[in-house]
């Protein structure tokens, strides 16, 4: 299969993930509540799997240390600005905590999101299919808990429910967007700068929006369970990478 072909089908598959949030509609909100923080401790042990074993050492072997830890200092500074400027977050907790005019400002910074982990992902599978798929792994994981979180926010914001659907799925688009134009731009420009990139967008996700999400609880069972969850992330990262290295 081309590089084209896997930049879209993994764009594709990315963006169907915003449909999963349908599933809310047939959980309860407490049966919801137990199993969304396990997920979300999971795949931020994926983020920063995929950052530190896969993304990390490949952009060091092709490009000089200090640029490529530049390129990961601007991925987590973007994203930062992004959390800071939009004021987007996944509203994980608690959806008694979001209001409706923030239903947008979730779908639009979702949306912005999206578009960057689709440059990112397609900018790692240009450089190594492999990696690209352990990238995707990685980013999959997050958007899972996220959508189910963001689908919920929305029609606890008083969105109908296949309206919520529908613009969940169109800002899940964005990430098909962003991967085509990685690949149009690769005809032109050397994009080996995105796999960096997208390692401090994995690192900042990983370690400074969703830890904090599992960190709260008070319950040594609790704890105990999300650091296992988000060991098991990490773990698979680092096995598909020492499964793949010579």
């Amino acid at each position: 299969m081309t590089t084209f072909l896997w930049i879209l089908l993994s764009g594709a598959l990315m963006s169907g993930i915003a449909l999963i949030g349908s599933v809310t509609l047939v959980l309860r909100e407490s049966t919801l509540q137990k199993i969304l923080l396990p997920l979300v401790a999971f795949a931020a042990g994926s983020l920063v799997g995929g950052a530190l074993f896969h993304m990390i050492p490949a952009s060091l072997l092709g490009m000089p240390t200090m640029t490529t830890f530049g390129w990961v200092a601007l991925g987590f500074l973007i994203f930062f600005g992004l959390e800071q400027f939009l004021h987007w977050h996944h509203c994980h907790r608690a959806f008694a905590d979001c209001r409706t005019p923030l239903t947008y400002l979730i779908l639009l910074g979702d949306g912005l999101h999206n578009f960057l982990g689709g440059l990112s992902i397609a900018g790692v599978f240009l450089v190594d299919i492999r990696l690209g798929v352990a990238a995707w792994l990685a980013a999959a994981a997050h958007e899972v808990p996220q959508e189910l979180g963001d689908f919920g926010v929305l029609i606890h914001g008083g969105w109908k429910k296949r309206t919520a659907l529908l613009f969940n799925l169109l800002s899940g688009l964005t990430f098909l967007v962003g991967g085509l134009v990685a690949y149009a731009a690769s005809f032109e420009l050397d994009v080996r700068w995105l796999v960096p990139l997208a390692a401090g967008n994995f690192l900042y996700i990983g370690a400074s929006d969703l830890v904090p999400e599992v960190n709260k609880s008070h319950s040594f069972k609790t704890n105990l369970l999300h650091f296992v969850a988000f060991a098991a992330g990490l773990g698979l990262l680092f096995g598909i990478a020492a499964a793949g290295a010579p």
